[in-house]
């Protein structure tokens, strides 16, 4: 069984999601996935679906 964090937070009132997730992968093919916004909108809405990242912020 898969015991990673996969946690979703919405808020409704700022129109804000919250994603926490660990993931089974080298840290680059991670980081690449959550910072270079052609993949990210990729893994986000895979084929048929479209998604388009409005702006990305990062913190620690």
């Amino acid at each position: 069984m898969n015991n990673l964090l996969f946690d979703f937070k919405v808020d409704k009132s700022t129109k804000t999601v919250i994603i926490d997730r660990e993931c089974d992968a080298e840290l680059s093919v991670v980081w690449d996935a959550f910072t270079k916004q052609e993949i990210l909108d990729q893994w986000w809405a895979p084929k048929p679906y479209q998604s388009k990242t409005e702006r990305m912020e990062f913190k620690v």
